[in-house]
């Protein structure tokens, strides 16, 4: 008999869940039953129970009252912000738990969830680093695995407005505002993570590390450690910021995310195996697509990929394998459209139901915290910007040292 589907409360009904997790969890009833759904907006809370035939009573505005609630198997946290006070309260009920990214904003709040974390028996939590669980990304792993001389692994990111990549998914939100005390209570905690991860460093800076690096660009850090080769050091690292007189598109709500001015990034260093990485992330207003591309180099050959938006549901990413095939060149392209977003939910009903350990969990959550901090704090360093809290400290040591 095949495992029974998991009694699954879902926290936040935002973006993501209406335009991937919700309408995939409604494809996979042999696996998950939404058993509760909580936001903070009655309104959305309302329109996505009536859209997916969740009933009233299992409804919710306060996340402890879907908690409370019981009849569940597992929670999945899918609002705005540092999850870490949702997975706190997940794990104190012993329910296992899906994470978004970005789990936390400082490695402190990790080290708190470490310390809280359960024993279930199999793992606690996944995290949502959805493209570890990508086709192209485990075919392009297991090519690299008898690799021992990468030489580079280039990432790149182009990143059109958050509307122009959702307007295909009609998201519902709310009518107006929260109510002010929720607002409040949202400005306060931002301030006091702000002030752990980079102390009085401007707002500017704080939604580069908050938005950009560890919203977005920790992604390409966990592509990274799955093919075995994550940062050692961070040399140099750069954050600017450009415009042009012909923009079209407006920010909108990206600044909430990026800053008024969203920025560019870069980042170089050195990998374990004595290879180099370069990042490099761009917020492109008038772009027409959002763009990933990763590039590995090695001894025999390279392996790239290149990601589509990743709210293009079965949109497939392209993977091309070039080596030496006698005296030729050999390239071979690999598509898929199996969706990893449906991967990833197959995984964590694999880890619940029979202990199947995920691709990240909190340890990877936290190393890839640490990367974007040394990002920050190679910038400061170079730049004498003012930096403090977590990022601050780590400015103080030699540059491209490792930090444990």
């Amino acid at each position: 008999m095949s495992p029974s589907p998991i009694r699954l409360g879902i926290l936040g009904l935002g973006a993501v869940a209406q335009a991937v997790h919700l309408p995939l969890l409604a494809k996979r009833p042999e696996l998950y039953t939404v058993a509760g759904i909580c936001d903070l907006s009655p309104e959305v809370t309302d329109a996505m129970g009536r859209r997916y035939g969740i009933p009233q009573s299992r409804r919710f505005s306060h996340f402890d009252d879907l908690l409370d609630a019981g009849g569940l198997d597992a929670v999945m946290i899918l609002s705005r912000g540092s999850h870490t006070s949702a997975v706190r309260a997940a794990f104190a009920r012993r329910l296992p738990v899906f994470c978004e990214k970005p789990l936390a904003y400082t490695t402190a709040e990790v080290d708190d969830l470490i310390a809280a974390e359960p024993d279930l028996g199999h793992p606690a939590i996944l995290l949502g680093y959805m493209k570890q669980y990508d086709p192209a990304v485990i075919e392009a792993a297991r090519l690299l695995e008898d690799v021992d001389d990468v030489r580079s692994i280039e990432a790149s990111v182009l990143h059109p407005t958050g509307a122009s990549q959702l307007a295909l998914a009609r998201l519902v939100g709310p009518s107006g505002p929260p109510p002010p005390h929720v607002q409040a209570e949202a400005d306060a905690e931002d301030l006091a993570l702000w002030r752990t991860a980079v102390g009085d460093a401007d707002e500017a800076l704080w939604r580069t590390y908050r938005g950009a690096l560890v919203s977005s660009l920790a992604h390409d850090l966990s592509i990274m450690r799955s093919f075995g080769s994550p940062p050692a050091t961070v040399d140099f690292a750069d954050i600017w910021r450009q415009s042009s007189r012909y923009a079209r598109r407006d920010v909108g709500r990206d600044r909430k995310s990026f800053g008024e001015h969203p920025p560019s990034i870069s980042a170089t260093g050195t990998l374990a195996g004595g290879g180099r990485f370069g990042l490099s992330w761009h917020y492109l207003p008038d772009f027409p697509a959002y763009r990933e591309m990763v590039r590995v180099v090695h001894g025999r050959g390279t392996v790239e990929l290149t990601f589509p938006s990743p709210y293009l549901l079965h949109a497939p990413t392209e993977l091309v394998v070039t080596s030496l095939d006698g005296d030729a060149e050999r390239r071979v392209q690999r598509r898929s459209v199996t969706e990893a977003f449906e991967t990833q939910l197959e995984a964590f009903h694999a880890m619940v139901r029979e202990g199947i350990e995920p691709r990240s969990g909190l340890d990877a959550g936290r190393a890839d915290i640490l990367d974007c901090q040394r990002i920050v704090a190679s910038f400061a360093a170079r730049t004498g910007t003012p930096v403090g809290g977590e990022v601050g400290r780590l400015v103080g040591g030699p540059a491209g040292v490792p930090i444990p």
